[in-house]
């Protein structure tokens, strides 16, 4: 793909985002991004599905939401901070956002109560989804982004083979197969509550 016409698309696409005229979803479905430079670029949302992105300058972008399905050559640990959980001896802890009944802002079936283990075997482990089955954890960060008054941050504690997928270009939501409820954190410590 030429550099110009992909610098309309992104523009475009950035349109698109901010709900503007004119904007169109980028669909870069099998486009062929061998050593684009794509470098910050928000590509929330965007049709990646089958692209070739080997090479590609993916550090910084925001690829929350795009479809990546069977997109090759995407050199995760250049987008994915998060692949050092997989690393991590020993217990790690993360957070998990519950509405005031402890149970999950988007899938609300599960009661997380404190000092409790919770347990998902059928977790997506594919990568390429954002979003998908199993016992969702993020960091500290998403969490407050996503906090409103009502809410509550439990920690998670877990371990590295615990963990089903950390999503590429993840904003800071993975997923794991089990954790167990250790806390609440303190919205008064991290500025959300006077």
């Amino acid at each position: 793909m030429e550099e110009s016409r992909l610098k309309e698309i992104l523009k475009k696409h950035l349109l698109w985002l901010n709900d503007e005229e004119d904007g169109e979803k980028a669909d870069l479905h099998s486009a062929d991004l061998c050593d684009a430079n794509l470098y910050g670029a928000d590509l929330r949302g965007a049709d990646l599905c089958g692209a070739n992105l080997h090479s590609a300058d993916l550090r910084g972008a925001n690829l929350h939401s795009a479809n990546l399905c069977d997109a090759n050559g995407i050199n995760k640990y250049l987008i994915t901070p998060l692949l050092l959980l997989l690393d991590q001896p020993g217990k790690i802890i993360a957070y998990k956002i519950v509405n005031a009944k402890n149970t999950g802002i988007y899938f609300p079936g599960i009661y997380y109560k404190i000092g409790e283990t919770f347990e998902e075997k059928n977790a997506n482990c594919y990568e390429n989804e954002q979003c998908g089955s199993g016992i969702s954890l993020a960091t500290l960060d998403w969490c407050i982004k996503e906090w409103k008054p009502g809410r509550k941050i439990l920690m998670a504690e877990f371990e590295a083979k615990d963990i089903a997928a950390i999503p590429i270009g993840t904003d800071g939501k993975f997923r794991v197969f089990r954790c167990k409820i250790v806390g609440e954190k303190d919205l008064k410590s991290i500025g959300l509550i006077d």
